[in-house]
């Protein structure tokens, strides 16, 4: 049994990717800020841990014993250009320093397509698209065991566990519950450490697909 811990616990990937680890026995962290979202949580078999990524808290202690962490927090849609700096670069970053300050070595990261290379101006996505980027090279430069994906559109589709992962997919979209499954296999795939890809749906099995990277 190993333990891993989901920043951004309450979103709709985190909670997917949650329920899989707990019902095969592994122990679940979900760090969430809100103390209305606990209860969702322990529904799921989640222990909910307080601990606000944006704020002062002891993102270290919040990891603390933990196999694995996963980075599935961000500001979302509707936040401006600031939270994208604070939540989904400044967010991943504190998560990428308390993961080595407590010698947790795995860290994935749910980023996005479209990372790898950001526009240099624009609208919010592109200030989003930006954070990701820059998120994404400081897990690379930190000596982690990382894996960062990188999904086109979400969905709430139900999951098919049929995918295309590759280092540029092209555009695409992607149930919610697949991107779950892939992170889950991730976890337990050693050559998936040290790649980054994008993630459509397709048609090869994803424990497949990951084993082709």
């Amino acid at each position: 049994m190993s333990t891993v811990a989901i920043a951004g616990g309450h979103g709709k990937i985190a909670m997917l990717l949650g329920r899989l680890l707990a019902e095969r026995g592994d122990a679940v962290r979900g760090l969430i800020r809100n103390p209305d979202q606990e209860g969702d949580l322990r529904e799921a078999g989640i222990e909910p841990v307080l601990c606000d990524l944006e704020g002062d808290d002891d993102v270290a202690a919040a990891v603390r014993g933990a196999d694995a962490v996963v980075f599935a927090a961000g500001a979302g849609p509707g936040s401006g250009e600031a939270r994208k700096a604070t939540m989904d670069l400044g967010g991943a970053v504190k998560l990428i320093e308390a993961a080595k300050a407590e010698g947790v070595s795995r860290y994935l990261m749910v980023s996005a397509m479209g990372a790898e290379d950001p526009p240099v101006g624009g609208d919010v996505f592109g200030a989003y698209l930006r954070a990701k980027a820059l998120a994404d090279d400081a897990l690379r430069a930190s000596g982690l065991d990382f894996t960062i994906v990188r999904p086109g559109g979400l969905t709430d589709d139900p999951g098919t566990g049929l995918v295309q992962i590759a280092e540029d997919t092209g555009r695409g979209q992607v149930p919610r519950a697949d991107v779950a499954a892939v992170l889950l296999a991730c976890l337990d795939a050693p050559g998936a450490v040290g790649k980054t890809f994008d993630l459509i749906s397709g048609t090869t099995p994803i424990v497949e697909a990951l084993a082709a990277l």
